[in-house]
């Protein structure tokens, strides 16, 4: 079990939220439906061009642009799906459906969502900054308080709706400097975080992933990834600037003490399940 003196425990039963809240992860409008504001004007443009006949070129042009921002709508709205719930990416991690994880970068809970269902012996402790890139990503105002304030009522928002707030501490920390005893976790999971990090940073998280964990603990890294999923939708305005292929992530597993024991890929993602040496 993690030391009280390291969790606030206090938090697993601090907010009266509705247990049929629905669950809202709170990705921007505009990144799940952006492309839409391209695709209505394209398509009336198209319209009128077609019924005016206008140059067949202008038309062949207008149509194109509505086709890619319509395509690119369902990608990132039912592909990538940021604001669903998350499956776990393989079976083979916790096995035994049991123990006790830690959510590296844990934003508005999904990741921790998805261990908690998936594996329902399970604990976890639900870690992010509740920074400035938090507030980039999710929203938030007012002191810095107030902000880890609004974070921690976001998750549990989510936890509570899905019925598993009780299996969930939550704690303001930075995964580059986590403030826990080394070998306390059974098994971390980062999703769509550690890659929002300089390369630096990188490497210290990962370090920092290896030294919580106990010996032959499992580390679940999920990544952005920039396939022709994300070059389709968002091309050269890709909103992730950090995005490196799978052999580079193997390499700073390995050079962090990790024996990665299966990766794949799904849209926009990769993942790789590793084990400490």
């Amino acid at each position: 079990m993690v030391g009280a003196a390291a969790l606030d425990t206090g938090t697993r039963c601090r907010y009266k939220i509705s247990v049929h809240s629905r669950v809202d992860f709170g990705y921007p409008w505009f990144v799940i439906y952006g492309h839409l504001l391209v695709a209505v004007p394209a398509l009336l443009f198209t319209l009128v061009a077609w019924r005016r006949k206008w140059h067949k070129l202008l038309i062949a042009s207008l149509s194109a642009l509505a086709l890619w921002s319509l395509v690119s709508f369902l990608i990132i709205r039912f592909g990538i799906d940021m604001n669903g719930r998350m499956p776990l990416p393989t079976a083979a991690f916790l096995a035994s459906g049991s123990g006790t994880v830690l959510d590296m970068g844990a934003g508005s809970g999904r990741s921790s969502l998805m261990v908690l269902e998936a594996r329902r012996g399970t604990t976890v402790v639900a870690l992010d900054t509740f920074s400035a890139s938090y507030v980039q990503h999710f929203g938030g105002s007012g002191s810095s308080e107030q902000i880890i304030e609004q974070g921690r009522r976001r998750i549990l928002s989510n936890l509570r709706a899905a019925g598993v707030e009780q299996r969930v501490t939550i704690q303001p920390g930075d995964m580059r400097q986590l403030p826990f005893e080394p070998a306390t976790f059974d098994a971390v999971v980062s999703s769509y975080a550690i890659d929002h990090l300089d390369p630096a940073g990188v490497v210290k998280a990962l370090f920092e992933a290896s030294r919580v964990l106990k010996p032959h603990g499992e580390f679940l890294l999920v990544v952005l990834s920039n396939d022709y999923w994300m070059k389709f939708a968002w091309g050269p305005i890709a909103f992730h600037s950090r995005l490196r292929g799978a052999g580079r992530w193997m390499e700073l597993l390995h050079g962090a003490g990790f024996k990665t024991t299966e990766h794949g890929a799904k849209p926009a993602t990769l993942y790789f399940l590793s084990r400490k040496l």
